[in-house]
């Protein structure tokens, strides 16, 4: 090998330790660097120092990020749900504001839609305002930010604000009185976790619900309500202005304390909105020219007792709904307020209104008014138990013509009669002889309402309006008696409304309603058959009406109970029942307090006033008997008592053979309409008779005392023959 060969593989040799050196050198001064070390061996000087610089800054900026990362969990979680706290508020069917029930720190907050709650030109001028790229930012908005730099840079004072409507929520979500860098970083935080976690309409609602109004009013819908005395719905333009500048600074521009203030910071929100050319320089002029209220509106107190009675059973709902219908109810509270100042001192009125197919309460009027003490105002008399008076009566009679020994036009004697110990009166003393049954009701004579109580029996007449939803109070341990029918048990005016609805519903009463839950399982009940629940009010709708008022229109009965304590009156039409109770509350007599004077022009008022034209009543059901007295059959000519059922010369009383009272009747009618034939059979009695199933006549008993009968579906029915006499049998059998 040659020496050039040698010396080449001795100089490549040397030139790999010293590259093997030199990478050895950059890692030690690498490891130096990053650990902050001083490199002794650098000789590159300048770029080793700005290694250093650059490491530094990026471990400075590691750090900065873990500690903003940390910060921001420090904060916690959004403070949603104290956010979502609002007043109570009642509404009604159609979600019209009846009451609203402060918070418990006194702040008045209500629930907002913006969609249905808010004026569209409220809306608009607050996004103009306010941020108007709301639904495109995320909720910082740099555009806007720059905006509010330059035009304070350029004007020397804040023009508009650089806060989203998300920033501003934070605010509102969190408050914070001082104003600083960290406050303002902390919004941005905050805006950006609500823009997650939110929709824009959740975050728009929340916003129009908190925002400050001055006072302990927050929200759109409470400032509206309290300086302009109505919903934020319909709003003008000087006023969606002035709702628009108030959250600005919210105590120095009271309305009620700082108007000039409020009506300048309103003034500018126009002229901005012109210069941003949402609304024409003509329409601002004429929005300024517009004074702005100076007085704070009380909140709305509609239905307070249904209201509290909804609040006390709803819990944990911030909207209760009822079936109310706020118009109605406006209008009767003032009728129910100014006659109980007309009657009296201590006077208080109770109304009630049920709409009869659906049995929702319409409107609820506790008392004459609910802040006068003197008038015990804030006791709820719709639901108080009192004496009912004569309003029983038309029952007794549904009753008698069920069992079907009576009707509207058989005769009845209106004279002295005396059971056992007890002699029923009339109210004025005196006697009119022999009436119609149609006259004797709706004069609300008693002697001929006692006589068919006697007959219907007390026990009955009770049991029947318990299961149609009257909750009759018989004094402790008292069975029911004659006394029932002229006011001796006690009863409410919200149960008197609710049987009354059952003659317009032909023979079933609906529990009734006033909240308004998802699930609605109410099933109508018995009162009567339809043929007497339609005689009934086919005979109410002839009583006559109070001095002024139309005939024929509204089918009613007046009552007062013993000592002038209660005067009452309910009616109905084909829609709806009408309840009215006049009296003082602590159930001391009221001398000359008459039903018929008293209660009965407010009820005919409350028909008036309630805007809707009066429905007819339903029309007779098939099998009706309508036929004056002359052309009735013969034993329903006139009602004999049960006392001249005895015969002299050796009659015997009529008695129902078969079939036997309590039976149960098994039909088979598969071998056609012969085959289910039911046999009736009677012994005593004078011919001729006649048979009758549920109020319909199904002929006479032939001369043997006996008649085939098509037996009616399957259920109960009240069988009934009456003889020539007006005698009569019943019996209730069960059809199978």
């Amino acid at each position: 090998m040659s020496e050039g060969d040698n010396s080449s593989r001795h100089s490549g040799a040397m030139r790999s330790i010293e590259l093997r050196r030199a990478i050895a050198r950059l890692r030690i001064s690498r490891f130096r660097v990053w650990s902050f070390g001083p490199s002794r061996n650098d000789s590159s000087g300048g770029r080793g120092r700005g290694h250093r610089l650059l490491s530094a800054a990026a471990f400075t900026l590691i750090l900065a990020i873990i500690g903003f990362v940390g910060w921001v969990y420090s904060l916690g979680p959004l403070p949603l749900d104290e956010a979502r706290q609002v007043s109570t508020t009642i509404v009604d069917r159609n979600g019209k504001l009846l009451r609203a029930y402060a918070m418990a720190d006194g702040r008045w907050r209500l629930p907002v839609d913006a969609k249905t709650n808010v004026d569209p030109t409220y809306l608009k001028l607050l996004f103009a305002y306010e941020d108007q790229r709301f639904h495109a930012h995320n909720g910082l908005d740099p555009l806007a930010l720059g905006r509010a730099a330059l035009q304070l840079g350029t004007r020397g004072h804040i023009v508009s604000g650089g806060s989203t409507i998300t920033m501003q929520l934070a605010r509102l979500m969190e408050p914070r009185r001082q104003r600083s860098l960290y406050a303002k970083l902390r919004q941005i935080v905050r805006a950006i976790e609500i823009e997650r976690s939110m929709s824009k309409e959740q975050i728009l609602d929340l916003y129009l619900a908190l925002a400050p109004y001055g006072g302990n009013l927050e929200g759109i819908r409470a400032a509206s309500i309290a300086y302009l005395g109505k919903e934020p719905k319909r709003l003008s333009l000087a006023e969606a202005a002035l709702l628009v500048a108030l959250p600005q600074s919210p105590e120095t521009r009271r309305l009620d304390r700082f108007p000039e203030a409020a009506r300048k910071a309103r003034d500018r929100v126009l002229d901005r909105m012109v210069e941003e050319h949402v609304v024409s320089a003509d329409d601002a002029a004429q929005a300024k020219s517009v004074p702005v209220p100076t007085l704070r509106k009380p909140m709305p107190i509609l239905a307070p007792h249904a209201s509290d009675t909804a609040l006390s059973t709803v819990k944990d709902n911030p909207v209760i709904k009822l079936t109310l219908d706020a118009t109605l109810q406006k209008v009767l509270e003032p009728l129910a307020r100014d006659r109980a100042i007309a009657l009296g001192p201590n006077i208080s009125v109770g109304i009630i209104v049920v709409d009869n197919e659906s049995g929702d309460v319409l409107a609820r009027v506790g008392s004459a008014d609910y802040f006068d003490e003197t008038r015990a105002g804030q006791v709820d008399m719709t639901r108080a138990i009192r004496s009912p008076g004569s309003t029983l009566k038309p029952f007794i009679y549904g009753l008698a013509f069920e069992d079907g020994f009576v009707h509207p036009d058989s005769l009845i004697d209106d004279r002295p009669v005396r059971f056992g110990s007890y002699a029923p009166e009339n109210f004025d003393m005196t006697f009119q002889g022999t009436v119609p049954v149609r006259k004797a009701l709706q004069l609300s004579l008693n002697v001929p309402a006692i006589v068919l109580l006697d007959r219907v029996g007390s026990s009955r007449l009770a049991s029947r309006l318990r299961q149609a939803g009257g909750n009759l109070i018989l004094p402790k341990d008292e069975a029911p008696g004659l006394a029932m029918g002229l006011g001796g048990v006690g009863v409410t005016l919200q149960d008197l409304a609710q049987l009354y609805a059952g003659f317009a519903r032909l023979g079933t009463t609906k529990p009734l309603r006033e909240i308004v839950t998802t699930k609605d399982d109410r099933e109508p009940l018995r009162l009567l058959d339809q043929v007497a629940a339609w005689q009934v009010g086919n005979v109410l709708l002839g009583t006559p009406p109070p001095e002024s008022a139309a005939h024929n229109r509204i089918a009613f009965k007046t009552g007062t109970s013993y000592g002038y304590r209660d005067a009452w009156s309910v009616g109905f039409d084909g829609r709806m029942t009408i309840g009215v109770w006049v009296g003082r509350p602590d159930g001391a007599p009221v001398p000359g307090l008459v039903g018929r004077m008293a209660a009965a022009p407010i009820l005919f008022d409350a028909f008036a006033r309630s805007g809707k034209t009066l429905s007819p009543l339903p029309k007779p059901p098939k099998g009706t008997l309508v036929a004056s007295n002359a052309k009735l059959p013969l034993p329903l000519k006139r009602f004999r008592p049960v006392g001249e059922l005895v015969r002299t010369g050796g009659e015997q009383a009529l008695h129902i053979q078969f079939p036997l009272n309590g039976s149960r009747i098994d039909v088979d009618r598969s071998g056609g309409p012969e085959g289910a034939a039911m046999p009736v059979k009677v012994a005593g009695g004078v011919l001729p008779m006649t048979v009758m199933v549920n109020g319909t006549s199904l002929g006479e008993i032939d001369g043997r005392r006996q008649r085939l009968i098509d037996p009616p579906g399957p259920g109960f029915a009240r069988l009934t023959v009456i003889d020539a006499t007006g005698a009569a049998d019943t019996v209730v059998i069960r059809i199978q």
